[in-house]
């Protein structure tokens, strides 16, 4: 089980997990030990999860996101197995928590009469400042 909320929770089944060997410099620990973690949440079958979360998980997944509409989480920073197993469900709960925010319906709003104003009188302004730089003819001298 996954505690992402008080409310929700991630079952063992819609987890899986897998080892393989870390990339990268460790010496023989690296060859000999499967410390990468590959996390992966079915989250399009998770009855867990609405149809909005699941569409903005999706967005934030990204290249994480599966066909199959799972999300794949690798974790290979540590030499300990079990720490990439947490930094994996960590930065999966995370993922899971960041979706459930329903991002905030914008408003349009009209501009203001006094800021019309002040936009009018500074492009009047700035309007006379390009037409003062205009060619000087001796006519005018």
């Amino acid at each position: 089980m996954l505690r992402i909320t008080d409310q929700i929770t991630l079952a063992d089944w819609e987890l899986t997990e897998s080892f393989s060997r870390s990339s990268g410099p460790g010496g023989q620990n690296v060859n000999k030990v499967e410390t990468a973690v590959e996390l992966r949440f079915e989250a399009e079958r998770s009855p867990h999860l609405s149809p909005a979360v699941k569409a903005r998980l999706k967005r934030l997944a990204g290249r994480r996101w599966t066909q199959e509409g799972a999300i794949v989480i690798r974790a290979e920073e540590t030499r300990s197995q079990q720490r990439n197993r947490e930094l994996a469900r960590e930065r999966l709960a995370e993922m899971v928590r960041a979706a459930l925010v329903a991002p905030k319906r914008r408003i349009a709003t009209k501009p203001t009469l006094g800021s019309q104003r002040r936009r009018l009188a500074a492009k009047s302004i700035r309007s006379d400042v390009k037409a003062g730089r205009g060619r000087v003819s001796d006519e005018e001298v």
